[in-house]
Parts: C-alpha cells; structure tokens; sequence
C-alpha cells in the first residue's frame, strides 16, 4: 500500500467519507475539490490539500474521482491529461455516462494511464462506515492491483468485465431506487388515507414480498420527517435521464422511467434541485394533504456495522 500516492477528486457527500476511509486505514490522501470550503471536513487529518489539479496529478499516481456529473468528470480529465503517463491510474468512481467514460478512458490510455471504472452503491451512510458496495469495470490485472485500495473504501466488490458494464449496472441500480421510493410514497399514502400507523406498515412492508432497500433505509427519514438521504434531487434525475439514454439506444420503451423523469422534474421546480431526493415522498404528501408521520425513527440512517473486509464477491 506504501507504493500508492493517492490523489482524490470530489469532496461531496459520498467523496468526503471514501477519503476519511483511506484516512484511516492510515493512507495519506492527496485531494481536491472546487470548493476549498470543504477542506475544512478534513481538517487535522493526514491529508494535502492540493490547490490545483496540476498538483495533485503530480504528486499521486492513483487518480480517484467521484464527481457530480458526467460534464464534470470530463471537465476534470481535460485539465488533468496534459500532467497523465504510464505511472498514473484513474479510478472513476462517480454515477456516469458510459459512453462518455468510454471516450475518456481512451484519451486517458494515451496518454500511457490505466482506468478502471468503479462506481459505488449502497447509500451515504454506507460509504461513511466503508461498507458500501462498489461495481468495477477493466483489466481485471489492473482491478486486482488496486484491490487493496478499493478494499478500504467498501466491502462488497462485484468485478463486472469490461469498462461501461459497471456504468450500466449503477445507473440501472439508481433507477431502480428512484422507482422504488416513487412507490413507497405511493403505498404509504394509500396506508395513511386508510388510517393506518405507518410504523405498522413499515414493518409490514419489511416482512413481505414487497421489501426492498429503500424501504428498509429512505422510509425511515421520511417517516421521521427529516428526508436526510444525502442524495439530492439533481442527482436523481441524472440518473433517471441516463437511465432514459441506455434504454433510448435500442429504442426499449420505458415507459415508468420516463414518467419518473417529469415526476422529478416536477419535484426540483418545487423544492430546488439540491432538497433530498425523498422529497418527491413529500411533493405526494402535499397533494393529498397529509403527513406522513411515525415514531421512533430515525433523523439521519447510521449503519451501526463496524468496517467489513473488503471482499470480491466471486458470481
């Protein structure tokens, strides 16, 4: 591990936990963000502050970015690349466009560097404990040369063959998300309207056919009426609109993708692009005039898990 001068891009929600991981899994941590208000979640820990990208590429050989937007990872790689050889290695580990990853990645390996692709899953709370789950596409020698890397940042690694699978799979996943808390405000409105404890029907849910992660997660910060996800609006429907691209590229109709697509546009005209995500819950409450209220839930989601080892789950 001494061998890797790590350099990382992206301070946001998510980027600010992956580097207190490989903070203290006692990895010094090149990094960088736009906003240099963000250094101060870092602050006296074993990190540099790199005032520029120039810098950080010098001083690292490992590139990581988790980034916003497929526009920003590409504004990034084109300052970067002018300072890229053989001894660097990009690993990417925002929600992004596969096709747009394709074409930088090329640019990237002429410039002598390897890529891999390497987005996470599995919530804020998640990647603040290190136990989120992370999808990788590329060289599958690279992949195990970083492992160790990787490793201190999640605990379930899914290595997912060539670069832009592991961009598909995150984009479906996210979709998926966004239609599953669509339906759970869905239910829990129709439970509230029939006047009952949304305790219960939470619970109920849980044991049932029709579980999933949001519910066993997001359901809780709605019913305490915080909607603290760490995943805003914006996001959201970037995901839904990449979701919308890879279906639009064989013409696959998809029909609940697009009407989640006016369902959160609708939703950042009322709340801002940057309210939580499940927000879109309340856009529902506000409709029908209710609150959708229980007690002993939480205000923020912890997960309580100590750091697993990080683990290549073998399909």
């Amino acid at each position: 591990m001494n061998s890797y001068n790590i350099g990382f891009i992206g301070l946001g929600n998510v980027g600010i936990n992956l580097v207190n991981n490989l903070i203290n899994n006692q990895i010094k941590t090149n990094v960088f963000d736009i906003n240099n208000k963000r250094y101060l979640k870092l602050k006296n820990k074993n990190v540099r502050f790199c005032n520029t990208l120039e810098e950080l590429a010098l001083s690292s050989n490992i590139i990581i970015t988790c980034l916003p937007s497929p526009k920003a990872v590409s504004n990034v790689l084109q300052i970067l690349l002018p300072y890229i050889n053989s001894s660097h290695t990009w690993i990417e580990m925002s929600t992004t466009d596969k096709n747009e990853l394709i074409k930088l990645s090329k640019i990237f390996k002429k410039k002598g560097g390897d890529v891999l692709e390497s987005p996470i899953t599995g919530g804020e709370h998640r990647a603040k404990s290190g136990n989120i789950s992370i999808f990788v596409s590329g060289d599958k020698k690279i992949f195990k040369r970083v492992f160790p890397i990787l490793s201190k940042m999640g605990h379930r690694i899914l290595f997912c063959g060539k670069l832009g699978n592991a961009s598909i799979l995150k984009v479906i996943t996210n979709y998926l998300a966004s239609l599953h808390l669509s339906g759970i405000g869905e239910a829990l409105t129709v439970s509230k309207k029939h006047n009952l404890d949304l305790g219960l029907t939470y619970n109920a849910i849980k044991i049932s056919s029709g579980n999933s992660f949001v519910n066993e997660t997001e359901t809780k910060v709605i019913l305490s009426g915080s909607y603290d996800v760490g995943f805003t609006m914006d996001l959201a429907k970037k995901d839904i609109n990449l979701f919308n691209n890879l279906a639009d590229e064989f013409k696959i109709p998809v029909d609940f993708a697009k009407l989640l697509n006016k369902k959160f546009k609708k939703g950042i005209k009322l709340f801002g692009s940057r309210s939580f995500s499940t927000k879109i819950v309340k856009m529902l409450e506000d409709e029908c005039g209710i609150k959708m209220r229980a007690k002993n839930f939480p205000k923020k989601l912890i997960d309580n898990e100590k750091k697993n080892k990080g683990i290549e789950v073998k399909l």
